[in-house]
């Protein structure tokens, strides 16, 4: 049997939720694999103005997975970019920040906290034990690093996860990823990748694994990792290298797009989704059922059914979870410097740059 079941887990977990901005929908379903390793997050407030969607693909286990899940969003928020209003920079520092708290005391503790049932317990009673502040850990943020204890020398867990993320404040989105899973928006039904899913093969990706003392064999780094870019501790321990230039980095490509009237909805899947529909597959696929449905977490549940695979031979045997993010109109008005009221939607979209599947740039 190795990683897939003699017969697929089909029971999903799905949520919904809105405000006077956006709708969104999700679903995700373990299918054959052996073991969950998706995580999610989907946070229409984090602050008043700014809503927060993930998907996180874990490889080797699912504890880095749902790290991120927990924990990139608070990252985000404690950021001094985020509180001078940049959004991309803001991002982009909390997805190195994730490498940076795997490790050490403290590190240690919380992925063993999301493991399974045993290392859970022993997670917590060993921290509880070398930890005499572990109960308002949560209100700390600095401490990952400084923490002395039994493992103040973890250097990182053995599993790694893929991140993409969408940040929606006002008429702006801002899309963050590291790895293959993906982030595309519908334009007036045209689908358009927002972001480049991050294959050895890749030129740059190609020229950073072998400028840093790497190879790619049978599409995989070093023989091992089939994606180029995650949250990951393998093959980014040399000290001589910045972040970005590691073997594997978590370094993010950051999109930013004005959104504007023609923009319908946007969709942040794993992998498990895009090996068995392109980008504007799914689009169509999305628009035949969005009006039909009760909710947005049926279409998204629908997609999951459509690509299982009826065995284990082909694409549909992974792990898969979506989440459908759609606007509403008109977008809301905000206030300029000057507090004079703006409206933030307009029938003109200006020219942004999407993504092709071939990761060449394309104006959209």
């Amino acid at each position: 049997m190795g990683v897939y079941l003699s017969t697929p887990k089909t029971d999903k977990v799905s949520e919904d939720g809105e405000n006077d901005k956006l709708k969104f929908g999700l679903s995700s379903m373990q299918g054959w694999r052996a073991t969950m390793e998706d995580a999610h997050s989907a946070l229409l407030d984090l602050d008043n103005d700014t809503a927060f969607f993930g998907v996180f693909d874990g490889h080797g286990g699912k504890v880095v997975a749902k790290f991120c899940a927990k924990y990139l969003h608070r990252e985000v928020l404690h950021t001094e970019a985020y509180a001078a209003g940049d959004l991309g920079a803001a991002v982009h520092r909390a997805y190195l920040r994730m490498d940076e708290m795997m490790r050490g005391q403290r590190g240690w503790r919380e992925l063993q906290a999301l493991g399974d049932k045993i290392n859970q317990f022993t997670g917590i009673i060993e921290g509880l034990i070398w930890s005499p502040k572990a109960s308002d850990s949560n209100d700390r943020h600095d401490d990952w690093a400084f923490e002395e204890g039994p493992h103040s020398d973890f250097t990182g867990p053995n599993c790694g996860s893929t991140a993409c993320v969408a940040l929606v404040r006002n008429r702006q989105l801002v899309v963050a990823n590291a790895g293959d899973s993906r982030c595309v928006i519908s334009r007036n039904g045209q689908a358009y990748n927002l972001s480049r899913d991050h294959k050895p093969e890749l030129e740059a990706e190609r020229e950073r694994i072998q400028s840093a003392g790497g190879y790619i064999k049978m599409g995989r780094v070093n023989g091992s990792l089939n994606l180029s870019r995650a949250i990951d501790m393998e093959l980014k321990q040399n000290k001589f290298l910045s972040p970005d230039k590691q073997i594997l980095t978590a370094n993010p490509d950051i999109n930013i797009v004005e959104l504007c009237d023609d923009d319908e909805f946007i969709v942040l899947a794993c992998d498990g989704i895009w090996d068995c529909m392109s980008s504007q597959q799914l689009v169509d696929f999305i628009r035949e059922h969005i009006n039909t449905e009760e909710s947005l977490s049926a279409v998204c549940e629908r997609v999951l059914d459509r690509c299982l695979a009826p065995s284990t031979a082909g694409e549909g045997c992974d792990n898969m979870t979506m989440i459908l993010v759609q606007f509403k109109k008109p977008f809301a008005q905000v206030k300029d410097a000057s507090g004079a009221e703006q409206l933030t939607g307009d029938a003109g979209c200006s020219e942004t740059h999407g993504v092709e599947e071939n990761g060449f740039d394309k104006q959209i």
